[in-house]
């Protein structure tokens, strides 16, 4: 009985083996590079099922989704400041490269590590140097596209050295930090600190213009308003004279009647004598 059920189950076990051996399935996401007793095939395998030859064919999967390589990256700006700069570029490759990826290049990991992080290190360095410090930060925008721009060069001229053109699509660069020597960042705090310092002055002399600004404004409104009234005044005095004097022009008995409100009662004496002399009223009016 036992050497029957080691005749019959060998076999089944090889058959179970081989028929394992037979097939292969690909994840999403992925895709398959066939190996035939170590030699590269041309043709790649999708996502799915697939048949293969047992025992001859192996499978090296490929993951072709959309992927971020972070590194640190150090250089020098144009005003020789030492800059430490963070960089992630997120990536995916082209499937129908795959087979001559692995022939010529290697696995992902390693399409990462020499080709992927040397260029971005590069890069960083060239692009770097075009800028100062302050400029660094203050134009990230620029500096980050002339670094996308600057990466993808560096991996159209080596993927074509290798027949591999197209294989990476860079599809983002984003600089996560930039990180200055602490001299650097003393010297921008020391800035700040001026520019905050200066500028508080400056709102405080506007502050005092504008104060004084607006006494002058008052002042300038009373004088107008004083001198508006002196005029106002005098125009009324001069209308009151000239109604008065067209007044006495028209009945020259209020002359007389002015001169008499205007008398004190006293007669003028005269010395050398006791005796007063008589004025006519009517001539006192005459010159």
């Amino acid at each position: 009985m036992t050497q029957r059920l080691l005749t019959l189950g060998i076999p089944l076990l090889i058959l179970i083996i081989v028929a394992i051996q037979s097939f292969t399935v690909i994840d999403a996401g992925y895709v398959g590079v066939v190996k035939r007793l170590g030699a590269v095939q041309p043709s790649y395998l999708s996502e799915g099922f697939h048949f293969k030859s047992p025992f001859i064919d192996s499978v090296e999967d490929f993951d072709i989704r959309l992927s971020k390589v972070e590194t640190s990256a150090g250089a020098s700006s144009k005003d020789l400041q030492v800059v430490e700069t963070q960089i992630a570029v997120q990536y995916s490759m082209t499937p129908e490269l795959m087979p001559l990826t692995l022939q010529k290049v290697g696995t992902r990991s390693v399409v990462e590590r020499t080709l992927i992080s040397p260029s971005i290190m590069e890069s960083v360095k060239a692009i770097t140097a075009l800028y100062t410090a302050e400029q660094l930060i203050t134009k990230r925008d620029e500096v980050k596209s002339k670094i996308q721009g600057q990466i993808n060069s560096f991996l159209d001229e080596t993927l074509s050295e290798k027949e591999l053109n197209g294989l990476l699509i860079i599809a983002n660069v984003a600089i996560t930090d930039f990180d200055f020597s602490a001299e650097f960042n003393r010297a921008i705090e020391e800035k700040v600190r001026a520019e905050q310092d200066a500028l508080k002055a400056k709102n405080e002399k506007l502050r005092r213009v504008t104060q004084a600004e607006a006494a002058a404004a008052e002042r300038t409104l009373a004088a107008d308003a004083a001198a508006y009234e002196i005029e106002v005044e005098s125009r009324a005095r001069a209308d009151a004279i000239k109604r008065e004097a067209e007044a006495l022009a028209g009945n020259p008995q209020l002359i007389q009647l002015r001169i008499a409100e205007k008398w004190n009662g006293q007669l003028p004496r005269f010395s050398g004598g006791d005796s007063i002399p008589l004025i006519s009223i009517d001539n006192i009016d005459k010159p």
